[in-house]
C-alpha cells in the first residue's frame, strides 16, 4: 500500500477528515485530499510527515520516509536505527553506508521526551579511533540528535570533506568553529564554518567497561 492510500486508511480509521488534517499541519483545507488524490505534492515535507505520524502513531515509513531513516514504535518504546556507518575519533573516516541500518537501540519514549528528543530525529553511530578518549573510546555508540536545534558548544558528529568525525565543536567567532579533541595528543582544529556540516549533537553514549 502506497503512502496516499495508507493516509486515508489511517484517517478513516481514526475517524479524522483530511481537511481537519490538513488544518493540524498549517496547511490549506485541501492539501492533503490533493496529495491523496491527485499526487500533488508528490510527497510530504519531512515535518508533515513526521507529525503525522505521531499523530496516528506508526512509523514514518508507512506514510513515504525511507526506512533506513525510520523510527518503529512499540507501546512505550522506540526502536532508533544504528547506521552501517562510523564516526572517526581521529583521522577521519570515509563517508560509506550512510543510507543503511543495520539494527537498533530501543529507548523509552517518556525519556526521550524528558530529553527534549524527537524519535524520528536520531540515528546511532559507532566510533573509531582514539581522539576522543577517555570520553569516547573505539567502539563506543553514539545517539545522534539531527534535529538541527541552536548551536551550543557540545560533541557533535561532523563531516569534513569526504570525512566524518566526532569532535567537541566551540565556536571561535568570525566565522570559525574549533574542532577539539580529548587526547591531548591531537592539536586542535580551526575551520570556516562553511568548510563542515554538522550532522548531529551526540546526546547519549553506550560503551563496554
Amino acid at each position: 500500500m502506497g503512502p496516499q492510500k495508507k493516509l486515508a486508511s489511517l484517517a478513516r480509521a481514526k475517524g479524522a477528515s483530511l481537511a481537519s488534517l490538513s488544518r493540524m499541519l498549517g496547511r490549506n483545507p485541501t492539501y492533503l485530499q490533493q496529495y491523496v488524490s491527485k499526487g500533488s505534492p508528490r510527497k510530504l515535507e519531512e515535518e508533515d510527515r513526521s507529525k503525522l505520524a505521531r499523530f496516528f502513531d506508526v512509523p514514518e515509513a508507512e506514510l513515504g520516509a525511507p526506512k533506513e531513516f525510520s523510527y518503529v514504535l512499540d507501546g512505550d518504546w522506540v526502536e532508533v536505527p544504528r547506521l552501517a556507518l562510523e564516526a572517526s575519533a581521529g583521522p577521519g573516516a570515509a563517508v560509506t553506508g550512510e543510507n543503511t541500518s543495520f539494527d537498533s537501540f530501543r529507548f523509552s519514549r517518556k525519556w526521550l521526551r524528558e530529553q527534549n528528543l524527537e524519535a524520528d530525529k536520531l540515528s546511532a553511530v559507532r566510533v573509531i579511533g582514539d581522539s576522543m578518549e577517555p570520553l569516547l573510546r573505539e567502539g563506543d555508540d553514539l545517539l545522534v540528535d539531527l534535529s538541527g536545534k541552536p548551536f551550543r558548544d557540545g560533541i557533535y558528529v561532523v563531516r569534513l570533506e569526504e570525512s566524518l568525525l566526532v569532535k567537541r565543536v566551540t565556536l571561535q567567532g568570525g566565522g570559525r568553529f574549533s574542532l577539539l579533541s580529548q587526547n591531548l595528543s591531537y592539536p586542535p582544529l580551526s575551520v570556516q564554518a562553511e568548510d563542515i556540516d554538522l550532522v548531529g549533537r551526540v546526546v547519549w553514549k553506550s560503551g563496554r567497561l
